[in-house]
């Protein structure tokens, strides 16, 4: 049985996943995603909980479906954040998060990043979050067999669905993520669909264009242009400024509705994930 059909709809339903990455990451950012929540086009967001305004970005989109977007990178050269555990081997040589993800995986070692994702998920627990799903900034959890490993084993130990690549960055990653997942008893969506770098408006109008039965997941990075943007992220703001800009065209709910795509969480997938296991 498909997974849509697992989730109570007929085989041949669209059922499309908005999700808004790096709530907690700047107010600016906070604000952005609490706008595109409230308007009712996003329909979930990931919490970074390392970063200064992760609480801020609690309370601003408190009553939304929120997951925990994993943390082991800090990009910006003049605004950075330190891992909860404050183990050695997750910092660079100022004591901050490394820049890349290729950082992490030559230098951690990965029991401390085991506990360092705990860390994260039990303290978004503590603060209150009920968690929807897992996900990773960068792709640091996904991408990599070895951390991968790692990410279907919290998935599994805290009971959440997980962010999944497609079949085709799948083919090109060599190992089969999909299949250890399900194998585990874990939920992600059926396709994954990114527009960082892209037309973001574009792409989602292709999205909405060419819908395919299943469980969709797109991703934005919303957050509102003005200085705190532009002096923090100096390389890619745009990109952040036009996927707020998508999310807030006055049309987009409209061509949502006439595609016939239904707008859904990772609730659904969690909530079966946890009936099921």
């Amino acid at each position: 049985m498909s997974l849509v059909e697992r989730l109570g709809h007929d085989a041949g339903e669209r059922l499309l996943i908005v999700n808004c990455d790096d709530l907690g990451s700047s107010a600016a950012a906070n604000r952005a995603i609490a706008t595109v929540l409230k308007a009712g086009v996003a329909t979930s967001a990931t919490l970074m909980v390392p970063c200064p305004w992760a609480l801020d970005g609690l309370e601003q989109a408190r009553g939304f479906d929120i997951g925990v977007h994993l943390t082991f990178t800090a990009e910006y050269p003049t605004y950075r954040w330190r891992p909860l555990t404050g183990a050695k081997s997750l910092c660079d040589e100022q004591g901050y998060m490394p820049a890349e993800p290729a950082t992490v995986w030559a230098r951690a070692d990965l029991a401390e990043v085991a506990a360092e994702c705990r860390a994260q998920i039990d303290q978004a627990l503590a603060w209150g979050l009920d968690p929807t799903h897992l996900d990773a900034h960068m792709g640091t959890m996904q991408i990599e067999p070895r951390y991968f490993a790692l990410f279907v084993d919290l998935a599994v130990e805290y009971r959440l669905p997980l962010r999944m690549f497609g079949a085709g960055a799948e083919r090109r990653l060599g190992f089969p993520g999909r299949s250890t997942a399900s194998a585990a008893g874990v939920l992600y969506p059926d396709y994954f669909v990114s527009p960082w770098g892209h037309d973001a408006r574009g792409v989602f109008a292709d999205t909405l264009a060419h819908p395919r039965a299943g469980v969709t997941e797109i991703y934005f990075h919303p957050v509102e242009d003005g200085p705190e943007l532009r002096c923090y992220d100096r390389k890619e703001a745009q990109i952040r400024v036009d996927d707020l800009t998508c999310l807030t065209d006055r049309g987009l709910k409209d061509e949502i509705e006439a595609s016939g795509v239904k707008l859904i969480s990772f609730r659904p997938l969690r909530d079966l994930q946890r009936q099921a296991g």
